[in-house]
């Protein structure tokens, strides 16, 4: 008897590895199909929409960062290319992060690189918008396209370099 369980055994154990082997090839396969990784395609900044700003010249604005009491404060060096967007309408996209409770929102956080996790947003200050749009949007997956008049601030240390009042999604 125990000769037989021990032969059972091997067996499952023999077409487990057989399985493994017809299974991984044809899984690797499908992911080196032309696919990126998941790894790969989730830190890839939003493509900018026609005529729209890439998220590259957001990113080129320095951070300075200090620390009072326990608590880190950052404040924007904005680079030149920044600097020369000020005030005016510009088009981004990006993927919106909702601070309503709602559907449809006109007050949300408009992130450079998806979210990865609910719980634990860590975008630097130069890869997200605060976005106020002027009639409510519903929030989609993927990425949406916006066009709004750029904010820069920041210089209160909260963190928050960019704003983009009066917005409307294309």
């Amino acid at each position: 008897m125990a000769d037989a369980g021990k032969t059972m055994r091997s067996g499952l154990v023999a077409a487990g590895i057989l399985l493994s082997l017809l299974v991984l090839p044809s899984a690797a396969s499908a992911q080196s199909a032309g696919r990126p990784k998941p790894s790969e395609q989730v830190w890839v900044a939003a493509s900018p929409p026609p005529g729209g700003i890439s998220w590259a010249v957001l990113e080129s604005t320095r951070e300075i960062q200090r620390q009072k009491d326990g608590v880190t404060l950052s404040k924007p060096a904005f680079s030149p290319k920044v600097k020369a967007l000020a005030a005016k309408r510009i088009k981004v996209s990006g993927y919106v992060m909702p601070l309503q409770n709602s559907a449809r929102q006109t007050h949300f956080v408009l992130l450079a690189y998806p979210p990865d996790c609910p719980y634990h947003l860590n975008p630097a200050p130069t890869q997200f918008i605060e976005v106020r749009t002027s009639a409510p949007i519903s929030v989609k997956a993927g990425v949406q396209s916006f066009e709004g008049q750029l904010v820069l601030g920041g210089q209160d240390e909260s963190g928050i370099f960019y704003r983009l009042n009066t917005s409307r999604e294309l």
